[in-house]
């Protein structure tokens, strides 16, 4: 199985170690332009007019059986990176079909309204026919880098990726 990561590394390790075909993309470390609206993709078989890494992350995209979306939470919302990203596939996503769905997030409140965030995504993943979110991890509490290592978040990632 392959499976497609946007960041989440304890994920991808038991994904790994069970044999699956693991490609990790850093969102924010691609060149991810914004949606100008411009209509051109319905024009060209949903061919986008501009040219950058997405051109790459697409490819990926349809070769995967399953895609796991990581976001931090800002003000109840997924981070604008990831937005960028979604907006981007505004040029494809009806081609994105049959797809195993998994979230993880992370917020800096102890008990945030993961709701709202959830909902964005779920959004999205509704427009991917026969695509199911199969999980969440919901990591609140975690503000400063490391200490989500200090929370069962990293248990919980490494069994959902070696259960895929």
């Amino acid at each position: 199985m392959v499976i497609l990561i946007l960041y989440a590394i304890i994920l991808m390790s038991g994904a790994k170690d069970s044999g699956n075909e693991v490609v990790e993309i850093f969102i924010n470390d691609k060149n991810i332009n914004y949606c100008k609206a411009c209509a051109y993709c319905e024009k060209h078989n949903g061919v986008c007019i501009i040219k950058d890494d997405m051109v790459d992350i697409i490819k990926e995209i349809f070769a995967s059986d399953v895609i796991v979306f990581a976001s931090p939470v800002y003000f109840y919302s997924i981070s604008g990176q990831m937005k960028t990203f979604i907006d981007r596939l505004v040029t494809i996503y009806r081609q994105i079909t049959n797809k195993e769905i998994y979230y993880i997030f992370a917020a800096g409140d102890k008990t945030p309204n993961f709701k709202i965030v959830e909902l964005c995504m779920r959004g999205l993943v509704s427009c991917f026919a026969g695509s199911k979110v199969m999980g969440v991890i919901q990591a609140g509490g975690v503000r400063k880098k490391g200490e989500v290592s200090y929370t069962e978040h990293l248990q919980e990632a490494y069994k959902m990726g070696a259960e895929v």
